[in-house]
């Protein structure tokens, strides 16, 4: 298993990519190529105690940077040198397994939409991050990569989330469920209505585990194993999970800080804090998968550290083993809507 790693992508470039890939490299055993200028990726390398590269680690040159202020739209066409238009190439090429990346999020679904390209039949890529909820995690699909959305890309968003939650998640029959104001068939605007016919009928003729609307609160309650919303509503509930998060991390941090007596009691539950706070560390979790590419393709968080890109990496190869992209090409037929064709 090989995974190709952006390591000019992100605001901790190229440290934090060099440094968590090889750690994937040397405590995991993956493979990895790393994208990028080649004098200061090897500096990077060298920073780390490595006198000459490990043993599975390779270097590609790459002159260019795709910068956060770049045209997301076309970066990767007017930057053909860049790491993450290499990078893309390789993956397409078929020289490497997975790509990662922690640079922009818009350039990236560009140029693997253009690059290496949709799975055939599926009519937009999705973005697909587990989220922590009460009953274990959840797959959130679409978080962003599709403000507006029709009711067709909604029943595959479904389907790209079930075979993730149960090819890489590992949940049996996973529970999918129209993220929605009320959990009533009748709640919603006109895109939640169609969408909703199409998921219950899908979910009647078995191929889907489908249960219905339900509420953020109730979702992240752990009622429902796959949240499917389009990019909009889903990137609102992913921003505002994140900021409670946060929220109540420093709430707790600055009570158990307030006095002598609070000091002592966060002493005594030093352990269950540092759990709670790995919970919602997205750091934790590497990456976010590109769904419907025909290639494994992971977004890491822009600020990733080396922990966070390292996990972003066997996020990579988790996902590449999985045999996700198989499932979804032998059952797209499932997944289309004739009457509702576009192109493609």
């Amino acid at each position: 298993m090989k995974i190709i790693v952006d390591a000019m992508g992100g605001d901790n470039a190229p440290q934090a990519a060099v440094q968590g890939a090889l750690e994937a490299n040397r405590v995991h055993g993956v493979d990895v190529i790393l994208v990028g200028r080649a004098a200061e990726v090897l500096r990077a390398v060298e920073s780390c105690g490595e006198k000459t590269l490990p043993a599975g680690v390779e270097i590609r040159d790459a002159s260019q940077v795709v910068e956060i202020s770049d045209d997301p739209a076309t970066a990767f066409k007017v930057k053909k040198d860049s790491s993450l238009t290499v990078g893309l190439n390789l993956l397409k090429a078929g020289e490497g397994d997975a790509f990662v990346s922690a640079g922009s999020t818009g350039a990236l679904l560009a140029g693997a939409t253009l690059v290496v390209k949709r799975i055939r039949g599926i009519r937009r890529a999705a973005m697909g991050p587990v989220i922590p909820t009460a009953g274990g995690r959840a797959v959130l699909c679409d978080c962003g990569a599709n403000a507006e959305c029709t009711p067709e890309y909604l029943l595959q968003f479904a389907y790209l989330g079930s075979y993730y939650a149960s090819r890489v998640l590992g949940i049996e029959r996973p529970r999918v469920a129209l993220l929605n104001i009320g959990a009533e068939e009748e709640k919603g605007d006109g895109l939640r209505h169609e969408a909703y016919a199409l998921l219950r009928e899908a979910g009647e003729a078995g191929r889907i585990n489908f249960t219905g609307n339900i509420e953020a609160d109730a979702a992240m309650l752990g009622g429902v194993d796959v949240i499917v919303a389009d990019g909009y509503t889903g990137n609102i509930m992913l921003k505002s999970v994140e900021g409670v998060g946060k929220f109540l991390l420093r709430e707790l941090k600055n009570m158990f800080l307030s006095s002598t007596r609070t000091k002592l009691a966060a002493g005594l539950i030093k352990g269950d804090m540092a759990r709670m706070k790995k919970l919602v560390d997205p750091g934790e979790v590497g990456g976010t998968a590109f769904l419907g590419i025909s290639r494994p393709v992971i977004k890491a968080h822009g600020s990733s550290d080396a922990r966070a890109m390292a996990n972003a990496v066997l996020r990579a190869r988790e996902y590449a083993e999985s045999g996700f992209i198989a499932d979804v090409e032998a059952n797209i037929q499932l997944m289309k809507v004739e009457r509702n064709a576009e192109k493609s």
